[in-house]
Protein backbone atom coordinates (compact mmCIF):
# COMPACT_ATOMS: atom_id res chain seq x y z
CA UNK A 1 0.00 0.00 0.00
CA UNK A 2 1.77 2.77 -1.51
CA UNK A 3 0.05 6.99 0.03
CA UNK A 4 0.98 10.01 -1.55
CA UNK A 5 -0.02 13.72 -1.21
CA UNK A 6 0.08 15.28 -5.05
CA UNK A 7 -0.40 18.78 -6.01
CA UNK A 8 -3.23 18.84 -8.47
CA UNK A 9 -2.45 20.28 -11.59
CA UNK A 10 -4.40 23.79 -12.55
CA UNK A 11 -6.69 23.82 -14.07
CA UNK A 12 -5.82 20.50 -16.41
CA UNK A 13 -7.63 19.07 -13.00
CA UNK A 14 -10.52 21.27 -11.90
CA UNK A 15 -13.23 19.07 -13.65
CA UNK A 16 -11.89 16.06 -11.60
CA UNK A 17 -11.28 18.05 -8.31
CA UNK A 18 -14.94 19.05 -8.77
CA UNK A 19 -16.50 15.39 -9.89
CA UNK A 20 -14.37 14.37 -6.65
CA UNK A 21 -15.76 16.95 -4.18
CA UNK A 22 -19.32 15.88 -5.68
CA UNK A 23 -18.69 12.30 -4.29
CA UNK A 24 -17.39 13.79 -0.65
CA UNK A 25 -19.62 15.99 0.01
CA UNK A 26 -23.53 15.54 -0.90
CA UNK A 27 -23.92 19.56 -0.60
CA UNK A 28 -21.13 22.34 0.17
CA UNK A 29 -19.13 21.12 -2.81
CA UNK A 30 -16.81 23.86 -4.83
CA UNK A 31 -17.92 24.36 -8.39
CA UNK A 32 -15.21 23.50 -10.82
CA UNK A 33 -14.28 27.42 -10.71
CA UNK A 34 -13.50 27.81 -7.70
CA UNK A 35 -11.14 25.14 -7.31
CA UNK A 36 -8.65 27.86 -9.19
CA UNK A 37 -9.06 29.89 -5.97
CA UNK A 38 -7.29 27.60 -4.14
CA UNK A 39 -3.82 25.49 -4.06
CA UNK A 40 -5.42 21.85 -3.92
CA UNK A 41 -3.25 18.57 -3.21
CA UNK A 42 -4.87 14.88 -3.88
CA UNK A 43 -4.32 11.61 -1.21
CA UNK A 44 -3.30 8.88 -3.38
CA UNK A 45 -3.57 5.41 -1.97
CA UNK A 46 -1.97 3.11 -4.68
CA UNK A 47 -2.12 5.75 -7.46
CA UNK A 48 -5.68 5.75 -6.92
CA UNK A 49 -7.42 9.55 -5.59
CA UNK A 50 -9.01 8.43 -2.24
CA UNK A 51 -9.28 12.41 -0.50
CA UNK A 52 -8.39 15.71 -1.40
CA UNK A 53 -7.47 18.94 0.05
CA UNK A 54 -7.52 23.22 -0.35
CA UNK A 55 -5.60 25.72 1.48
CA UNK A 56 -5.79 29.60 1.28
CA UNK A 57 -2.80 31.38 2.32
CA UNK A 58 -3.20 34.64 4.14
CA UNK A 59 0.64 35.29 4.38
CA UNK A 60 0.06 39.04 5.86
CA UNK A 61 -1.06 37.16 9.30
CA UNK A 62 0.91 33.91 8.51
CA UNK A 63 -2.14 31.59 8.00
CA UNK A 64 -2.86 28.43 6.37
CA UNK A 65 -6.88 28.11 5.96
CA UNK A 66 -7.82 25.21 5.13
CA UNK A 67 -10.80 25.29 2.79
CA UNK A 68 -11.87 21.90 2.49
CA UNK A 69 -10.55 18.48 3.70
CA UNK A 70 -12.70 15.06 2.29
CA UNK A 71 -12.08 11.59 2.21
CA UNK A 72 -13.92 9.33 0.14
CA UNK A 73 -17.18 7.51 2.07
CA UNK A 74 -15.73 3.99 1.53
CA UNK A 75 -12.27 5.46 3.38
CA UNK A 76 -13.63 6.88 6.15
CA UNK A 77 -12.91 5.21 9.57
CA UNK A 78 -9.99 3.69 8.20
CA UNK A 79 -7.19 6.10 9.33
CA UNK A 80 -7.24 8.67 6.26
CA UNK A 81 -8.38 11.31 7.71
CA UNK A 82 -5.47 11.45 10.61
CA UNK A 83 -2.75 10.63 7.86
CA UNK A 84 -4.23 14.08 5.94
CA UNK A 85 -4.77 16.04 8.93
CA UNK A 86 -0.82 14.83 10.03
CA UNK A 87 0.49 15.83 6.33
CA UNK A 88 -1.43 19.35 6.43
CA UNK A 89 0.03 20.21 9.70
CA UNK A 90 3.52 18.96 8.53
CA UNK A 91 2.67 20.95 4.97
CA UNK A 92 2.04 24.08 7.22
CA UNK A 93 5.20 23.95 9.08
CA UNK A 94 7.58 23.28 6.48
CA UNK A 95 6.36 26.41 4.59
CA UNK A 96 6.60 28.50 7.81
CA UNK A 97 2.77 29.11 8.63
CA UNK A 98 2.26 30.43 12.23
CA UNK A 99 -1.12 28.66 12.68
CA UNK A 100 -3.82 26.79 10.78
CA UNK A 101 -7.68 27.83 10.58
CA UNK A 102 -10.38 25.97 9.05
CA UNK A 103 -14.90 26.30 9.56
CA UNK A 104 -16.09 22.82 10.38
CA UNK A 105 -19.97 22.51 10.26
CA UNK A 106 -20.99 22.11 13.83
CA UNK A 107 -22.79 18.32 13.64
CA UNK A 108 -19.75 17.23 12.13
CA UNK A 109 -18.47 15.93 15.51
CA UNK A 110 -15.89 13.30 13.69
CA UNK A 111 -13.95 16.45 12.11
CA UNK A 112 -14.22 18.64 15.06
CA UNK A 113 -12.83 15.70 17.13
CA UNK A 114 -10.01 14.55 14.60
CA UNK A 115 -9.21 18.35 15.03
CA UNK A 116 -8.94 18.68 18.67
CA UNK A 117 -7.11 15.22 18.53
CA UNK A 118 -4.38 17.08 16.46
CA UNK A 119 -4.41 20.02 18.73
CA UNK A 120 -7.08 22.55 17.67
CA UNK A 121 -8.92 24.64 19.35
CA UNK A 122 -12.84 26.50 18.89
CA UNK A 123 -12.27 29.90 18.63
CA UNK A 124 -15.73 30.94 17.72
CA UNK A 125 -19.21 29.93 15.80
CA UNK A 126 -20.31 31.74 13.12
CA UNK A 127 -24.29 31.10 12.99
CA UNK A 128 -26.06 29.89 9.96
CA UNK A 129 -22.35 30.31 7.72
CA UNK A 130 -24.08 27.13 5.52
CA UNK A 131 -27.02 27.10 3.75
CA UNK A 132 -27.50 23.53 2.71
CA UNK A 133 -28.38 22.50 5.20
CA UNK A 134 -28.34 25.19 7.56
CA UNK A 135 -25.58 25.07 10.00
CA UNK A 136 -23.35 27.13 12.17
CA UNK A 137 -19.64 26.80 11.37
CA UNK A 138 -17.12 26.35 14.27
CA UNK A 139 -13.74 28.29 13.34
CA UNK A 140 -10.90 26.16 14.68
CA UNK A 141 -7.30 27.43 14.80
CA UNK A 142 -3.91 25.36 15.42
CA UNK A 143 -0.86 27.63 16.22
CA UNK A 144 2.42 26.50 15.17
CA UNK A 145 4.75 26.94 17.86
CA UNK A 146 8.70 26.85 16.81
Amino acid sequence: MKIEFRKAVLPGELRSLAAFDRKVFTSDYFAASEWKEYECYWMLLDNRGIGCCAFEEDAGKGSLYISTTGILPRYRGMGFGALMKSWQIAYARYHKFSRIVAHVRKRNRAMIALNRKFGCRIVRTTPRYYEDPPDSAVVMELPLGD
